[in-house]
């Protein structure tokens, strides 16, 4: 059940609301001032390494080495 991030085009209020379809997202309502005029945000999350394990890095390849190639 994903949780999205809403704002409020009335009162301009950023809030979260747990959607329990794709088509119930027409009938989120602003919980501060009551307005249906909402928008879902585009939201972004974060997640922690498990413990111990090793960190990640998205540039992992040497500039010498070919892609898929297996060659150097």
């Amino acid at each position: 059940m994903p949780i999205f991030e809403f704002v409020c085009t009335e009162c301009e209020e950023t809030f979260e609301d747990l959607v329990l379809s794709q088509s119930k997202i027409d009938e989120v309502v602003c919980p501060t001032c009551g307005g249906s005029k909402v928008k879902k945000k585009m939201s972004t999350f974060a997640s922690k390494p498990a413990a111990g394990s090793a960190s990640f890095s998205l540039n992992t390849a040497s500039p010498s080495h070919s892609c898929g190639t297996g060659s150097v």
